[in-house]
């Protein structure tokens, strides 16, 4: 498994993966797209740079390749220079998925993210979670 940010004009595989799960994910423009590869893409996540860190989005991996650490490898890949506050926003049933990676419940978040996280709650149920670059690591217990 290769694990690499995928440089900006091949964005469209990476949409082109997130059709193949049927997904309504796509890969935002101006984010690092950061994929897992086994000849072709079997996982990906977006990173955006926010006030004061950064905002992972879009983290899939393909169903037949779940259970196998890849969403772990793929986020310590794309976090391993990252030193500030990571945020994401997951539905409820999704969240200690994300503990045993070592993110944490959050309620202080930047200004943009805490607006941007009021209006997708208006339609959806989800929760805010941080982690702190180096301190988040994921738990391999």
């Amino acid at each position: 498994m290769h694990y690499r940010q995928l440089p900006a004009p091949l964005k469209p595989l990476a949409d082109k993966f997130y059709r193949s799960q049927r997904s309504a994910m796509r890969a935002t423009a101006g984010a690092q797209i950061w994929v897992a590869e086994d000849h072709d893409i079997v996982a990906a996540l977006c990173l955006h740079k926010v006030e004061h860190g950064h905002w992972l989005t879009s983290l899939l991996v393909a169903n037949h390749w779940r259970g196998q650490g890849i969403a772990r490898q793929l986020l310590d890949a794309s976090l391993a220079g990252c030193a500030t506050p990571v945020w994401l926003f997951c539905s409820p049933q999704l969240s200690d998925f994300y503990q045993r990676l070592g993110f944490t419940a959050c309620s202080d978040l930047p200004h943009a993210l805490a607006e941007r996280l009021a209006r997708y709650q208006r339609s959806k149920n989800l929760l805010a979670l941080t982690c702190t670059r180096p301190l988040c690591s994921p738990n391999r217990s």
